[in-house]
C-alpha cells in the first residue's frame, strides 16, 4: 500500500468505515461487503485481507467480551453468550476445507483470486436481488454449506453467508451474534497464522490508520443496531445487491480483460 496515492487512501479509509459499520450493525458482512469495494481501488487481495483479519479479531472479541459482561448484568449469568459446544462441533467440519482454502489463497495469483472473489460476491448479490437468501435443509446440506463456507473463509474471509444459512438455524438469538463473532475469530486466527508463516506483509504501518477509521464505522453501527434490525426490509437487501452485482460485473470485467 506504500505507492497508493491520496485519493487511493481516501477511498480505503472509508470503505473500512463502511466494513466496520457492517459488522456491527448485522453482526457479519464486513469483508463480504468490502471487499469488492477495495478489489476496485487496488486489486490485490493479500493487501487487504491481513487488515481485514485484524479488524475482525480486534471487534468480534471486543463484542463478546462487552455482551457477556451485559449479560451477566442483567439475567443470564449461566453458560455466556456463546454456544461453545456447538462451536466446536461445525468448527471440526469447517478445518480442513479452511486450511485448504488458506492455501490457495496463498499460492494462487491475486488476478485468479480476485476473479474469484468477485464471482463469489456476484452469487450473493443474486441471493440478496431475488430475496433468497442461502438455505439448509438437511444435515447433508448442512456439511456441504459448512465446508464450502469454510473454504470461501480460507480464501477470502466471506464465506459467512454459508455459514449463517446453517448457524441461524440451529442457535437462539440470544446466541447467535455472539457465537459467529467466536467463530470468526478462531477461523481469522488461522488464516492470520499462515499469513505470518508464509511471510505475507502484514501492512502493520497501516492498521494505524485503518483501525481507528473500521472503529468510527463499528461505533455508529452498534447505535443504529437496533434501529437496521427494525429496518432490514427486501428492498433494502435489493438495492444492496444491486450495488454488489454492479461492483462484481465491473471487477470481473477488468480482471478477465
Amino acid at each position: 500500500m506504500a505507492d497508493l496515492s491520496l485519493v487511493q487512501y481516501v477511498l480505503i479509509g472509508l470503505i473500512f468505515i463502511w466494513s466496520g459499520f457492517v459488522r456491527s450493525g448485522l453482526g457479519f458482512g464486513g469483508a463480504v461487503l468490502s471487499l469488492p469495494f477495495l478489489l476496485l481501488v487496488h486489486n490485490d487481495p493479500l493487501v487487504y485481507l491481513p487488515i481485514i483479519a485484524v479488524h475482525l479479531l480486534v471487534f468480534s472479541a471486543l463484542t463478546i467480551a462487552m455482551n457477556n459482561r451485559k449479560s451477566k448484568a442483567d439475567t443470564k449469568p449461566e453458560g455466556g453468550t456463546v454456544d461453545w459446544p456447538y462451536l466446536w462441533r461445525i468448527l471440526g467440519i469447517m478445518i480442513v476445507p479452511k486450511l485448504i482454502g488458506v492455501f490457495g489463497l496463498i499460492t494462487l495469483p491475486a488476478q485468479i483470486m480476485s476473479v474469484i472473489i468477485f464471482g463469489i460476491v456476484s452469487v450473493y448479490s443474486l441471493s440478496y436481488i431475488f430475496n433468497r437468501p442461502f438455505r439448509s435443509n438437511s444435515k447433508v446440506v448442512d456439511t456441504i454449506f459448512l465446508m464450502l463456507g469454510g473454504y470461501i473463509s480460507g480464501t477470502s474471509l466471506i464465506g459467512a453467508p454459508l455459514i449463517i444459512a446453517v448457524v441461524a438455524q440451529q442457535l437462539p438469538k440470544e446466541k447467535l451474534r455472539d457465537t459467529l463473532f467466536a467463530l470468526w475469530f478462531i477461523l481469522v486466527t488461522i488464516k492470520m497464522a499462515a499469513f505470518i508463516a508464509v511471510g505475507v506483509d502484514l501492512q502493520l504501518i497501516h492498521h494505524l490508520w485503518l483501525l481507528p477509521c473500521a472503529a468510527i464505522g463499528h461505533v455508529i453501527g452498534l447505535k443504529f443496531h437496533d434501529h437496521m434490525l427494525k429496518s432490514e426490509t427486501p428492498v433494502f437487501f435489493r438495492l444492496l445487491g444491486c450495488v454488489l452485482l454492479l461492483i462484481s460485473c465491473v471487477g470481473l470485467w477488468n480482471g478477465l480483460a
